[in-house]
């Protein structure tokens, strides 16, 4: 696997500036979270660092990658690639910088989704680029202040605000967000 400081180089270099200082708050805010839901902080890190590599990367650039890689794109993926590059910096982290643990590497290929039973890494990524410092819209105070007493009854609120605002907008709910959310209220009652 590459040092922290290699990827940490290839991010910077092939992200924009404002997608850049984005990751380093994710990075903060996962490393914060990890410490205090008693995750791998240095897991949490590199998976926060990583999460967005190919973000700045064009749409057929990354469908090719994964077309490469036989992951099929379902219709709802296909109409909102937007959130491919989960996808695609996994495959990155895996191919590129060689990481080879398998929580990182769904940490940050589910990190626009969700899924369902999200592992507690994959929770902390994916609530910490919806609650990093950089990121300002109505309410994130709040969020942020759930999410660090309670991570789950945070992470549900994020999805929550995320699929009323895809709706809010007329666009497509990806599945793996539902059954996300499902999870989580059925795992808040004990029932999985």
């Amino acid at each position: 696997m590459w040092t922290y400081e290699a990827m940490d180089y290839y991010v910077k270099e092939n992200l924009k500036e404002t997608r850049y200082i984005h990751t380093l708050g994710v990075v903060k805010t996962a490393i914060a979270l990890a410490k205090l839901n008693g995750a791998s902080e240095e897991k949490a890190k590199i998976a926060a660092l990583l999460h967005d590599a190919a973000k700045n990367m064009k749409i057929d650039e990354q469908v090719k990658i994964l077309e490469n890689n036989n992951i099929e794109l379902d219709d709802v993926t296909k109409n909102s690639p937007q959130i491919l590059h989960g996808l695609v910096a996994g495959i990155l982290a895996r191919d590129i910088m060689e990481v080879t643990d398998s929580e990182i590497l769904s940490a940050i290929a589910c990190h626009t989704t969700g899924k369902d039973n999200m592992s507690l890494l994959d929770k902390i990524i994916y609530i910490s680029d919806y609650i990093e410092p950089n990121r300002n819209y109505n309410g994130v105070e709040e969020l942020r202040e759930l999410t660090f007493k309670d991570l789950n009854a945070g992470l549900l609120k994020g999805i929550d605000n995320t699929i009323m605002y895809v709706i809010k907008l007329g666009q497509l709910v990806h599945p793996l967000t539902i059954e996300a959310r499902n999870y989580l209220i059925l795992e808040s009652q004990g029932n999985v």
